[in-house]
């Protein structure tokens, strides 16, 4: 393709260091692209996520995608509404980068090392949630800011600890900071995180086919279909904070012979005693061809479990 492809990126380190990525990959390919930065009213804003709502960080790059300024678009997938987007397509889901949770803390200190009372910094009503659920007698401190703006409440001694997504702070190189990162088995990572989508025109089917053919991962698409699923299933039905987790995995068949095939973990809060919060989890296997169903699935089972009873918690799906 001879043309110059426009790709619009919201300007913040973490979102330029993505988009980053994906021009590298291109430019690899023989493609000339320029970066061109959007101003989000989630860049303009200091209010919770959950106030000024989904979708707060993607809708200025769809508007200029759809009105011809740019011709790609990278998101980090988790901040993507689960509805399509009229006129847009999602082109490539590019190899995921490790989509767990990380701790920062003072002093080195891991989750279980912090003493009772310690502050930790969050604003993901999915980690408060979580780290509630554990019952370590942790004080959780809502926070907004750039991943150096968090890091800095730690340094400066105002928090004890934040939690961050493992593969944003790799992606701007902070990774040396990081002093433990957070097993699923106590926190599931948000539906998608760690992952990029990659969205073009529609009408752009030279560029769909580009993108889809130089980044697209199939492995990693199947895993986020299956927790975008979970979450989109879960929105209907619920309120409550969601965590998410597919892998694709070697399993056997009836016949012995080994096939692929792709496991989901899937958790949702639910009110406990007083002001304490239990997260009900539940297990799901499927054929990779069935990811979307298993998704829908899972949901129906941790809906069936008691999710969604917890009220005022904001959006799902940070």
């Amino acid at each position: 393709m001879t043309r110059t492809i426009r790709i619009g990126t919201r300007g913040s380190k973490l979102a330029l260091a993505q988009t980053g990525t994906i021009a590298d990959a291109l430019r690899k390919a023989g493609q000339e692209v320029e970066l061109v930065t959007v101003s989000t009213a989630g860049d303009r804003s200091s209010a919770p996520i959950p106030t000024i709502g989904v979708g707060v960080f993607t809708s200025a790059l769809r508007d200029a995608l759809l009105a011809e300024e740019v011709d790609v678009i990278v998101h980090s997938y988790k901040d993507l509404p689960t509805a399509p987007h009229e006129g847009i397509v999602l082109a490539a889901v590019p190899l995921r980068e490790d989509p767990r949770d990380a701790l920062i803390a003072r002093d080195g200190l891991t989750l279980g090392e912090l003493p009772a009372g310690s502050r930790v910094g969050t604003g993901s009503p999915r980690r408060t949630a979580q780290l509630r659920a554990l019952g370590l007698g942790l004080e959780i401190v809502p926070i907004r800011g750039n991943i150096d703006t968090r890091m800095r409440k730690v340094t400066d001694g105002e928090l004890d600890a934040v939690v961050l997504a493992r593969a944003g702070l790799v992606r701007i190189g902070r990774g040396d900071a990081i002093t433990e990162t957070l097993d699923p088995i106590q926190m599931l990572p948000a539906p998608a995180q760690g992952a990029l989508a990659v969205e073009c025109r529609a009408t752009d089917v030279d560029v769909e086919h580009l993108l889809h053919a130089t980044l697209d991962d199939e492995t990693t698409r199947a895993a986020v279909t299956a927790e975008r699923a979970l979450l989109a299933a879960l929105e209907a039905g619920c309120s409550a904070p969601v965590g998410a987790l597919a892998e694709v995995v070697e399993d056997l068949d009836a016949d012995g012979a080994i096939v692929v095939r792709i496991s989901l973990r899937g958790t949702a809060a639910v009110e406990g005693e007083g002001d304490e919060v239990d997260m009900v989890r539940a297990i799901a296997l499927a054929d990779l061809a069935d990811a979307e169903q298993l998704g829908r699935t899972l949901a129906a089972e941790l809906l069936d479990l008691g999710a969604g009873a917890l009220s005022g918690t904001g959006s799902t799906n940070q």
